[in-house]
This record gives C-alpha cells, sequence and structure tokens, in this order.
C-alpha cells in the first residue's frame, strides 16, 4: 500500500528527506517508519562502524572485495556479473545494510578517469548489460540498489562544480543507455544522482534529468539519493525529484523545503511524492544476520577474477607455463598485490592473495622453481639501482621472468584524474632491463586505467592485463599463468597507441568550469574504427591458450526492424575454452554521422576441444535506431544494415546484411526551412517543382534546364530567402497551403 503522508506535519515529511547521520535515514517510530542503512561500495560492503567518511579513510568491517568493475567489464559476462552482485547483497544482509551503492555505469569517456575502476566499459550495450545483472542478483538478496553516477559523471577533476557540455543525441546514444537498461530490466531501489551539472545544471536539482528522462520516459519508481554532498538547491533538489539527500545536513536543508513551502515557492505535492519513495525505501530494512560466508565468497571472487584476466599477446605460446621451468618473480606488485581502487570504495578485505605465494603454491607444476626478487618499490624507495641490478641478476637464470608491474593509489583514485597513460618510469626500465636480459618476459599488468604498452610492448613475450581483480587476485593470476584457467577476458576499453589519439584529448577535462563533450557519439571504439585511428589493442581483444571459429552467421527480421542472428561458433584448438560472440551493427546511410560499427550484442559460451555451438541474439529496433534531436525519438533508417560478428571491434570476421524498412520521415516545413527541405519533401516537392515551372518564362526554364545544378547551390538556403531571389515566382497563398499540406504529413510512419 502507497504510504499516506497527509498524516505527518510539513516539518516530519521534510526531515525524511535527508540522512540523519553519514550512512543512515532519519525514522519516525510513531509512523511505523524505520531507519535504514546506505552504504558503499559497488564490488563489496564497507560498512563502517566507527568513523565514517566517504573516501575509504577510515577503516570498514572485513568484508569480501570482489573483483573491481573494470574487471568484470572484461570478462564479459552477465552470469558473472549477477554472482557479484548476489553475492554482495548476501554480505550487505549480514551487516544489516538496505542499500548497497552501486553499481557504476558511467562511460570510460577519457582513460585519464581518476574512477574508471569502478565503471565497467567505453560502450554502453556492455556496461547496460552487465549493470542490469548485477542490480536484478543483488536486489533478489533483498537488498537494494542504487545505480550510479546520474549522469555524464565521467572525470574527477572539479567533479563538484563542472558542467558537462553535451548535446542530447550523444546523452541518448551513449551516456544514458547503460542507465536506462538498468532502469527498465532491473528496476533498481534507488537511482545516485551525480555531483556535476549538466548543461549548466546541476545533476541534483535538474528536472529533465531526474522526472523527465528518469521518471517519465524510462518509468523509474524508486527514489533518487544524491551522491554524497552533492546537493547545490536543496529546494530545486526536491522540485526536480531528488528525494533523499545524503549525508544529513544536521537538519538546515530540512527547515529551507519547510520554508518553501510555506512562502509557496515549493509545492508540497512535490514533497509528498519525495516522501512517498523514501517511505517505500524503507521498506528494505531487515536486522543483521552475521552470515558472512568468508571462505565461499573469497572462492568466487578467484574464479571471477580468473575470467577477468586479459592475455593481450602470446608470442610462441609463450603462456602457460610449462613444467621444468625455471621462473623469476619480480616487481613489488608480486608480493604486495594492487586489487583495488583508492575512495568510496576502498574495502577492508577478508584476505589478500599474493601472487608470489599463490605461484609458490602450483602443486600441479611438476618440476617448476621459482626465485624472487623485488626490482622496484612502488612509493620509490629504497636504491633504485641496487634493486634493478637484483632483479636483473635473478632473471638472467630463469626461463621465464614474470614482470608484476602497474599503479599505485598514488597514480590513480577517486577525487583526482590521471596525467599520463605511462607506467612509472622505474617500472619501465626494470621492464626494459629484464626484457634484455631473460630468455622470455612475460608482464603482468594491475592497473584500474588502462596504461600505455608502448617503449617496452615489442621487447616482451607476453602481457596479461589483469586490472583490479579483488583479493584473490594473486591466486586468479596463477591460475591463468600455469593453464589451470583458460584466460577468457576481452577488452571492454581501447588500448591507445598515443593519448593524443583519443577521442577526448582537445576536451578533457575541460576549463574554467565546463567540459565539452566535443566528440559527441564518437567515444572510444566508435572514434578508431570510423576515423580508422590505429590503436595498440582494440575494445574486445582477447586471446586464449585455444582458438575459435566464427563458422557462420545467419540474420532474419522477425519484427519491426527486429533481427534475430544465429552465429555458430567451433573451438578449434586443443583445450577446452570460453569464448565471446561479439555481434555490432553498421547502420545503413543516415542523415546524421552515425559510428561505422556499434556492439548490440554478445554472448559467452563455453566449448570444448572440437565443440560447436550456435548461439541465437535478438536485436530489437534500438539495436538499428539513432536519436533525432528534431524529431525527439529514436528513428530507424531504411537500407541495408550490416550485422557483422568480430573478435574485436577492429577485426570483422563475418557478416551479413539485413533489409530494414525503417521510417520514413516527414517532417513539417516553415520559411525557415531549407529550399532542400522544400524541394525534397514527398508530398510538397512535387508541388512546389510544378508551381514554379508553371510560373517561368521560356527563357527562365531554358536556364534552368541548361543549368541544373542551380538549385543545388541554393539548397541550404531558408526558404524565406530564397523567396527574394525568385522575386514572386512561387505565390503566397500556395506556399501557405504547402506548409499546411507538411503539417498533415508531418511525423515518423512505421
Amino acid at each position: 500500500m502507497t504510504f499516506d503522508p497527509s498524516a505527518l506535519t510539513l516539518a516530519q515529511k521534510a526531515a525524511l528527506l535527508s540522512g540523519a547521520d553519514f550512512w543512515s535515514t532519519k525514522s519516525l517510530p510513531d509512523a511505523g517508519i524505520p531507519s535504514i542503512v546506505l552504504t558503499d561500495g559497488p564490488h563489496g560492503v564497507r560498512r563502517q562502524a566507527g568513523d565514517a567518511d566517504h573516501l575509504g579513510i577510515n577503516d570498514s568491517l572485513p568484508s569480501t572485495c570482489f573483483p573491481l568493475a573494470v574487471a568484470v567489464g572484461s570478462s564479459w559476462d552477465p552470469q558473472l556479473a549477477a554472482e557479484v552482485g548476489a553475492a554482495v547483497g548476501r554480505e550487505a544482509r549480514a551487516f544489516g545494510v538496505s542499500v548497497v551503492l552501486g553499481p557504476g555505469v558511467n562511460i570510460k569517456r577519457s582513460p585519464l578517469c581518476g574512477r574508471n575502476f569502478e565503471y565497467y566499459s567505453e560502450d554502453p550495450y556492455l556496461s547496460g548489460v552487465l549493470g542490469a545483472a548485477h542490480v536484478t542478483a543483488m536486489q533478489e538478496t533483498g537488498v537494494g540498489a542504487s545505480v550510479k553516477h546520474f549522469a555524464a559523471n565521467n572525470q574527477e577533476h572539479e567533479r563538484m562544480r563542472i558542467s558537462a557540455d553535451v548535446d542530447e543525441r550523444t546523452l541518448r546514444e551513449i551516456y544514458f543507455p547503460a542507465f536506462e537498461r538498468v532502469v527498465r530490466e532491473a528496476r533498481p531501489a534507488t537511482v545516485m544522482c551525480s555531483y556535476n551539472k549538466i548543461n549548466g545544471v546541476y545533476a541534483s536539482h535538474n528536472r529533465w534529468l531526474l522526472t523527465d528522462i528518469l521518471r517519465t520516459d524510462w518509468g523509474f519508481e524508486g527514489s533518487v539519493v544524491s551522491d554524497w554532498g552533492a546537493v547545490s538547491d536543496r529546494v530545486a533538489g526536491v522540485a526536480a525529484g531528488m528525494d533523499l539527500e545524503m549525508p544529513g545536513s544536521g537538519g538546515a536543508t530540512d527547515q529551507q523545503i519547510v520554508d518553501a513551502v510555506l512562502a509557496g515557492r515549493l509545492d508540497e505535492e512535490l514533497v509528498d511524492e519525495s516522501v512517498r519513495r523514501v517511505v517505500a525505501l524503507t521498506e528494505l530494512a531487515s536486522d543483521a544476520t552475521g552470515d558472512l560466508d568468508v571462505d565461499g565468497h573469497h572462492t568466487l571472487a578467484r574464479q571471477v577474477a580468473a575470467d577477468s584476466i586479459v592475455l593481450l599477446k602470446n608470442d610462441e605460446s609463450t603462456l602457460p607455463i610449462r613444467p621444468d621451468t625455471r621462473i623469476a618473480v619480480l616487481g613489488a606488485f608480486a608480493t604486495t598485490p594492487r586489487y583495488q581502487g583508492g575512495g568510496s570504495s576502498h574495502i577492508n578485505a577478508t584476505r589478500v592473495d599474493a601472487a608470489l605465494d599463490a605461484i609458490r603454491d602450483q602443486s600441479w607444476a611438476e618440476g617448476v622453481t621459482i626465485e624472487h626478487a623485488t626490482g622496484f618499490t612502488e612509493d620509490g624507495s629504497g636504491d633504485t639501482a641496487a634493486l634493478l641490478d637484483e632483479a636483473v641478476a635473478v632473471a638472467a637464470r630463469a626461463d621465464v621472468a614474470m614482470l608484476f608491474v602497474g599503479l599505485g593509489d598514488r597514480d590513480e583514485s577517486e577525487g583526482f584524474d590521471r596525467d599520463t597513460l605511462a607506467l612509472p618510469a622505474p617500472q619501465v626500465d626494470l621492464i626494459h632491463a629484464v626484457a634484455a636480459t631473460a630468455a622470455k618476459t612475460v608482464v603482468v599488468l594491475s592497473n584500474g586505467g588502462v596504461v600505455s604498452l608502448e617503449g617496452w610492448h615489442d621487447e616482451v613475450d607476453a602481457i596479461l592485463e589483469g586490472w583490479l581483480l579483488g583479493q584473490a587476485s594473486g591466486s586468479a593470476m596463477s591460475d591463468v599463468l600455469f593453464g589451470r584457467v583458460n584466460p577468457s577476458g576481452h577488452l571492454a576499453e581501447s588500448i591507445p597507441l598515443r593519448l593524443e589519439d583519443t577521442p577526448s584529448w582537445v576536451n578533457f577535462p575541460g576549463e574554467q568550469g565546463h567540459v565539452r563533450y566535443g566528440e559527441g557519439v564518437f567515444v572510444g571504439y566508435r572514434y578508431y574504427t570510423s576515423a580508422e585511428v590505429p590503436v595498440r589493442y582494440p575494445f574486445g581483444r582477447g586471446l586464449s591458450y585455444t582458438t575459435f571459429s566464427t563458422e557462420s552467421v545467419v540474420a532474419r527480421v522477425v519484427g519491426d526492424a527486429e533481427v534475430e542472428v544465429d552465429v555458430t561458433v567451433t573451438n578449434t584448438g586443443e583445450r577446452t575454452g570460453k569464448h565471446v560472440v561479439q555481434l555490432y551493427v553498421a547502420p545503413a546511410p543516415a542523415p546524421v554521422r552515425r559510428p561505422v560499427r556499434e556492439l548490440r550484442g554478445f554472448a559467452k559460451v563455453d566449448l570444448g576441444a572440437g565443440e560447436s555451438t550456435t548461439v541465437t541474439l535478438r536485436l530489437d529496433r534500438r539495436a538499428f535506431a539513432y536519436w533525432d534531436i528534431e524529431l525527439d525519438r529514436w528513428v530507424v533508417t531504411a537500407g541495408d544494415h550490416l550485422i557483422q560478428v568480430g573478435s574485436d571491434a577492429a577485426t570483422i570476421t563475418r557478416e551479413t546484411a539485413v533489409t530494414l524498412s525503417g521510417d520514413t520521415i516527414v517532417r513539417e516545413l516553415t520559411l525557415a526551412s531549407t529550399v532542400g527541405d522544400w524541394f525534397g519533401h514527398p508530398e510538397v516537392g512535387p508541388l512546389l517543382m510544378q508551381g514554379m515551372s508553371a510560373g517561368m518564362t521560356a527563357e527562365q526554364a531554358q536556364q534552368a534546364a541548361e543549368n541544373p545544378d542551380q538549385l543545388k547551390m541554393v539548397e541550404s538556403m531558408p526558404m524565406q530567402q530564397f523567396l527574394a531571389f525568385v522575386q514572386g515566382a512561387i505565390p503566397e497563398e500556395s506556399l501557405e497551403q504547402m506548409m499546411q499540406l507538411s503539417r498533415s504529413a508531418a511525423g515518423v510512419a512505421r
């Protein structure tokens, strides 16, 4: 039953719309309204029992640190995302937490964003599918999700005041779809509004964003909660549909709401609507169960991590490690793993597996001998030259040198962006020195954001991108290095050759309080493939210890711009392995510039050696559509659309075409419409041509016939100005009749 706020005083209603403290909402026992706890984070529960903060500075209760979204994104596996969501939900129940703040589904616009480790991908479809799986599974445990950060929150630089200046088509096609999918499919308990402004208006009081888009367009019925400290105008926030301010303000902003209602500046019904939504949220209240499956969840964290590791390079089958191999394990991250990011999502892990310990425990790897050297320190302390010399000496005695390198908390974190893609210089020096000495060199990366591989890539034999793999990172990486698990991760973001090649480079992170999204819809691989800009490794890249072949792709139109696609895949190697079927759509020519291809479907399959399977993927009309800013709706262009299967976004292995009837677009004509619009109108155009021809003298008609390109020269001219040139050749009453005809025909016919 919907809660009736009429029994509450205005002051009580206002009080319910802000937190009681840092993590809890206010209770009204006499009205039967309990307090609930909201807490970070996406990949684990950061439940603070003592001093509270929002940047992970103070300790929290021990909980499982699962692989971060940057890793889960590279798994391309909704089932794994769901298993992480369900496990986080179970741990939240153990701590008495009602709402977990996550997942984050913001798009990786720039590889420099300091918080990219909390986000899945540069692609909205992949992000949305994984985010929806996480939310659905978590909420099935009885815990609410808070999908974040809505919206256009793609950098940390000046995040509390920057205005993301971005056109609506780009918002609709790139920055909204992941949120839209989570809202429509998973029905999250809350959506968290971001700190930043969007086109000059703070997200926390942006009615177009929080009501028109989120609630009216997408049907969201839950509560909007602020990011911690994101409220800029509490009264405007209530008017916009921002329900719950966190953390509490000590009553200051509650009084602002009361005063605004009494002064007639705020409709009390809007307050009531927010109260109803917040009270509905408190139905998630539950007592702490204390049931924490420490061992089971660590095992799950290890499984997810192993399936998220991306094998980028493997010359001459350097990996997996064979029996009777002498191994040099080098680098500070082998003993002190970097397994999570800094900031509000920082988890106090129940345990942490170091890679060196896990490698030493390879009981199935017969005859393997291991020698270790630090090589460098994460904080730069110690004798750098001596550390490097020791590591080179150890590498010289080995068959394979494994270098564990990456970024530390000081290099990337919530709160600031990076200014380079490069690894720290001592680590790069170590890679060069070891690669020049060792028989074989394997580089294992631990990083939350993309790092450059340039300068040393060609010197090493194998590269594993480990991202931030959670507390079981060391054992999971060992599983892949020794072939206990076949690598099956694929890049969820492109690795560029240069920072200057990235599409946002010119406009990131902005200046004077504004960041212009000048690249529009051409984010990540959409830009690289369309502009034919080479990258080191494209979106979707991922090698395996076995091989796969796409045998066929068959597409059939089954509805109104809906297509079913059958893709047959065979494991052509000698090992069992998982493969990601990546389905892209190359659209028919359109009146707007579109990427050459976009990911529209995927599936991860597990195949034994020699085994084949056929995957059926369904593409709805949105898979073929673009957002038309004039019609304010999605439009499918008529014509041939290519259905492409790729091993990555740059490498298409099979394709077939489908012909769609699309949408017939008929626009209303005005005197501000161009000459080209008038002559190109399906009904008005022929009438206009007849009328003009009838009014021409023989000499004018001859000139028109001899100069057919004259119309092309003026087709971009507004009709109002064109009329001055033709001096009454088109009677005013005829224009009015034709404009009325265009109004009658205007719209989109399907």
